[in-house]
Parts: structure tokens; sequence; C-alpha cells
């Protein structure tokens, strides 16, 4: 549990420090708010990967410890 922990604490303190950057870079309000979607879409793909990653990983835990399938 310690791990995702510190995985969605990363994910937060990334998109936090990518958004300020980006609030704070002297552009066009239209070129910031395309950086802002694109960024806030790639930010989600990779919290998708990790959450799809996390549940694969515990049912494959699940499945190996007696080597029969457990709900998980």
């Amino acid at each position: 549990m310690t791990g995702t922990k510190t995985i969605l604490g990363f994910i937060a303190g990334a998109s936090i420090g990518a958004l300020a950057a980006i609030l704070f870079s002297p552009s066009k309000g239209s070129d910031t708010r395309r950086k802002i979607i694109d960024k806030t879409s790639d930010l989600g793909n990779s919290l998708k990967d990790c959450v799809v990653d996390f549940i694969k990983g515990k049912k494959k835990v699940a499945t190996s410890a007696n080597g029969e399938a457990y709900p998980v």
C-alpha cells in the first residue's frame, strides 16, 4: 500500500509542477490552455496505466498463492 501512495504522490507532485510551469510561462492564453489540455490528458493516461498495472499485479498475486483463482 505504501508503494501505491508513493506513486500517487509522485503523480500529484508532477502534475502540480507541470501546471505551475505552464501557468507561469510567458505564452498566449490559447497556447497555455492547449498545453494544459495536453498535459492533463497525458497524466490521465499515465494514471490509468498505473491503475491497470496495479490491478493486474493484484490478480497475479491472488492466482499464484495456491494456484487457484480468487476473486479480487
